[in-house]
């Protein structure tokens, strides 16, 4: 049997919602965080040439991060705090318009970094976003260069506890800063900082060999990382290493390297990294240059240890020569044109795909890219959602058009369906037979009013993600109480709005916005037809209360676009009816 538009799309939301609500909002499992405690440190050997923390042996000569790098003193539960592990060594201050920072000279670690444009809070005296912390610490994150030894020979390269001397007390946009360091065998180690005014540092190692003999030794950067940090689990957003491989991206779920152990990959170009929702450090090698790259985890007493590191070629130094490499490490806030800009002038293999946007890449940053370019006329990324919203209406108009047409035809029909069903009733197969030619004598297709719901869901979800994942939305405000369009509405009917001194459960927060939603979908839905039959009748009074339920803790920027789309389509539809002569 031909079933009616209305039975049809039923299904299609049905579908969508399900889809919808699995996708969005079943987070992953994610491990708890881990006690850290005092005590040796019991890990696996880790095959590679670059070392681990010293508080592992090293494995094929790679070092790890986990040492403290310094004398801190620690307390019971093997930590210190962030103040005191600043200030236990020397150190070389970093000052940029958009970092703050040091880096330790014991180790010659850049192991403290702060963004000095964002904010914990949407409130700008709150404390900085930090993004890297020292080691002896919670949760130390640090990057870290060196050589590695490789010919059998037995160099003193540096370690965590090299004690380097810098010719410059501050690391800025103007003065780059040179750490030194002579192993006393006829090896002098440099290593050079350079850093933009933005979140891209250039480290330049070089090795002056004095000695009698040649030396083979190899570059390396690692990036440490100490415990599992809180995710927010969503299947759409990826949050931990991830990198660029011979120009093809890959993610690993810090579950996926905790069963592998060690995932190596060679690679020419193209990055390695740690991803945050928003903020990401990542090491960019030569862009010409094969390099051995790893994601490594260890479990240990203090709890779980990440680490990203690779590897470059190894050079022969002769007596009197110079060897040189140069890595870049990218440190701070993920942000659309600054890793474009990035990826031009440096030549960087998918740099912006370190911004999780998605299957519907095609989609998603294009969305994005025009939204930003509207923003910068209106100066107010909500505007520029209705604005965008519009647009999207447009695009869609011919197509929306003859659905709403199509649904007009229908509701113009329902008389005489109802009078076919009544008299039919007891013929399913007769029903269907005198449908189908009410359906060609009118030139009624039942089905084409699903087809722009079916077109824009891509756009919904592609829409969803620039929402959610481009921090270029994150304390973007409004107007009135949404100050944040990448939060959900703050506001809840269920304490009137704040006049009522009570916070209620998260799954009761269903602020104006998503009941302006709910209402507005409630309206478009009684301009449809009818479903005759009773079950389809009551599908569709839930629809509006479960998708206010379901929206109300989605970014209100995406319930502002929906609720405006539904407010257009709305017109859009009253228009074509009152035109047919359709009672709306």
């Amino acid at each position: 049997m031909v079933d009616n538009r209305n039975l049809i799309l039923a299904v299609v939301l049905s579908i969508a919602i399900l889809i919808g609500f699995e996708l969005v909002y079943s987070p992953q499992r994610t491990p708890a965080p881990e006690p850290v405690t005092n005590g040796d440190v019991a890990a696996p050997a880790v095959p590679s040439g670059v070392p681990t923390d010293s508080a592992v042996p090293p494995a094929a000569g790679v070092p790890d991060g986990t040492a403290t790098g310094s004398a801190v003193p620690t307390g019971g539960a093997g930590q210190t705090s962030r103040e005191a592990a600043l200030q236990a060594d020397p150190r070389v201050q970093i000052d940029t318009p958009r970092l703050h920072g040091s880096i330790l000279l014991r180790g010659g670690r850049l192991d403290d970094l702060t963004l000095a444009d964002y904010h914990e809070t949407i409130d700008p005296s709150s404390p900085e976003i930090v993004l890297l912390s020292p080691g002896g610490t919670f949760r130390p994150y640090f990057a870290r260069f060196g050589w590695v030894e490789t010919g059998g020979q037995a160099i003193k390269v540096p370690d965590d506890d090299t004690p380097w001397t810098a010719d410059g007390k501050v690391l800025s946009p103007e003065t780059p800063v040179t750490l030194t360091w002579d192993n006393g065998e006829g090896l002098r180690f440099e290593r050079t900082f350079a850093i933009d005014g933005d979140y891209m540092v250039t480290v330049r190692q070089r090795v002056t060999n004095s000695g009698e003999a040649a030396v083979a030794m190899a570059p390396y950067g690692l990036i440490s990382r100490h415990g599992t940090p809180t995710v927010l689990g969503f299947f759409i957003l990826h949050e931990g290493p991830l990198g660029v491989f011979n120009d093809e991206l890959k993610e690993i779920d810090y579950e996926d390297v905790q069963e592998d152990g060690v995932i190596e990959q060679a690679t020419t170009g193209g990055w390695i990294g740690i991803t945050d929702k928003y903020w990401l450090t990542a090491l960019i090698p030569d862009q010409a240059t094969p390099v051995q790259t790893r994601f490594v985890h260890q479990t240990r007493q203090t709890g779980d240890f990440y680490q990203v590191d690779m590897l470059g070629a190894a050079v022969s130094v002769p007596p009197g020569g110079v060897a040189s490499a140069d890595t870049m490490l990218f440190a701070g806030a993920k942000e659309v044109h600054l890793l474009d800009d990035y990826a031009e002038a440096f030549g960087i293999a998918l740099f912006d795909r370190a911004i999780d946007f998605g299957w519907f890449y095609f989609l998603t940053k294009p969305i994005f890219l025009f939204l930003i370019w509207i923003n910068s006329y209106v100066g107010n990324l909500g505007v520029a959602i209705l604005l965008l919203t519009v647009a999207i209406k447009l695009v869609f108009f011919p197509l929306a058009n003859k659905s709403y047409t199509a649904m007009s035809k229908m509701k113009k029909l329902q008389p005489e369906m109802m009078k076919l069903r009544e008299r039919l009733s007891d013929d399913k197969v007769r029903l269907n037979q005198e449908m189908m030619a009410l359906y060609k004598k009118e030139k009624v297709n039942p089905a084409s009013g699903c087809l722009p719901m079916l077109v824009q869901i891509p756009v919904f979800f592609a829409l969803y993600k620039v929402l959610f994942v481009t921090i270029e939305m994150r304390h973007a405000p409004f107007f009135g109480w949404i100050q944040d369009l990448s939060a959900p509405d703050p506001t809840t009917i269920f304490n009137l709005f704040g006049l009522i001194p009570w916070q209620p459960p998260e799954f009761l927060m269903i602020g104006i916005w998503p009941l302006i939603m709910g209402a507005s979908m409630w309206m478009q839905q009684k301009l449809n037809p009818p479903p005759p039959d009773p079950m389809q009748a009551k599908i569709f009074m839930f629809l509006p209360i479960l998708f206010t339920f379901l929206l109300a803790r989605f970014p209100a920027g995406l319930v502002v676009y929906w609720a405006w789309n539904n407010v257009l389509s709305i017109a859009q539809q009253w228009v074509i009816m009152r035109r047919m002569g359709v009672k709306a």
